[in-house]
């Protein structure tokens, strides 16, 4: 830096010339560092959470990083302290993850995967507990939600924690065998809990989808399978019927279409739309070029394949 910094003439422009060359060396740093070590992932919760599990199984070979919030493990991708974010976007039995879909209108990171998990609940208890002795579950409220047939038939008292795994850390603090965790067999194992029942969700099909999100919308062979694109309309009679038409008319398939409010801005709201088919082929480019003149605003987020996301345990 001193020996080419005296090549510029202009001393105005060398300090931005030394700020310009110390950000291409940091960058160059993060990406050995990230080659040398593997990628790092945030993730939301604790070890033993289904996010850890679906993190861990899409990045066997990643740094997992536990974040509190969505929003913090969101940020740590677009500040650089991690290469991407595994973020539930929707549950088979819950429905749709809307913070995390809010994210995805507001920020600035592109999905690069939806990966499916499926998620069975079990009841979890300190060693030597049996099911007679549990008088009350903690969990996250979606797993409460989730096994409430369950805990209605053996009369239990429940309380909500923030994360399946949190609850079954909670149990294995307390050491009191009338309480008990709803969480996966990972939490189990990592918490030093015994199985007391397994597979009590109602239901046997309960599967979380988690999208991968990074800086980068990064190309592969697949990219063409399915794209996910959020849109804002006038408020006027037939807008949304025009924005739709155009898709079908293009031969876009819409396997998902709803409406999230935008925050703080009273009754507006935008829609998020996941399609199969190529958006950056000729016929996609032609209905994003028509559907820019009908809509407010238009944002492709990302792009996914189906083959292959599923994260079953017999594909670990």
């Amino acid at each position: 830096i001193e020996r080419n910094t005296a090549y510029v003439e202009d001393e105005e422009m060398r300090p931005y010339y030394v700020s310009f060359i110390k950000a291409v060396i940091d960058a160059s740093k993060k990406y050995q560092h990230a080659a040398a070590e593997g990628m790092k992932v945030a993730f939301t919760g604790v070890p033993g959470a289904f996010a850890s599990l679906a993190a861990r199984k899409i990045f066997p070979d990643g740094r997992l990083a536990a974040y509190d919030d969505f929003t913090s493990a969101y940020e740590s991708v677009i500040n650089g302290e991690c290469d991407c974010c595994v973020l539930p976007i929707e549950n088979s039995y819950a429905g749709e993850v809307g913070q995390v879909l809010d994210l995805m209108y507001a920020g600035s990171l592109y999905v690069n995967g939806v990966y499916e998990l499926p998620v069975r609940q079990h009841l979890l208890g300190v060693p030597g507990a049996k099911i007679g002795d549990v008088k009350k579950v903690i969990s996250h409220p979606q797993a409460l939600a989730q096994c409430a047939t369950y805990i209605r038939s053996r009369e239990l008292e429940s309380e909500e924690t923030s994360n399946t795994a949190i609850a079954a850390r909670l149990v294995a603090e307390t050491g009191d065998k009338a309480i008990a965790a709803i969480a996966g067999e990972e939490a189990a194992e990592l918490y030093g809990l015994e199985l007391l029942d397994h597979d009590i969700n109602s239901d046997m099909a309960n599967t979380t989808r988690f999208a991968v999100f990074s800086r980068a919308d990064v190309e592969k062979a697949d990219t063409g399978d399915n794209f996910i694109m959020l849109f804002t309309v006038n408020n006027v009679v037939g807008a949304l019927a025009k924005v739709v038409n155009i898709i079908c008319a293009h031969g876009f398939n819409m396997s998902v279409l709803r409406s999230r409010p935008v925050t703080n801005v009273p009754w507006q709201y935008y829609f998020y739309v996941e399609a199969e088919g190529n958006h950056k082929s000729d016929e996609g480019e032609r209905m994003l070029k028509e559907l820019s003149v009908c809509c407010d605003s238009l944002k492709i987020v990302g792009h996914y394949s189906q083959k292959g996301s599923s994260l079953k345990e017999k594909n670990t």
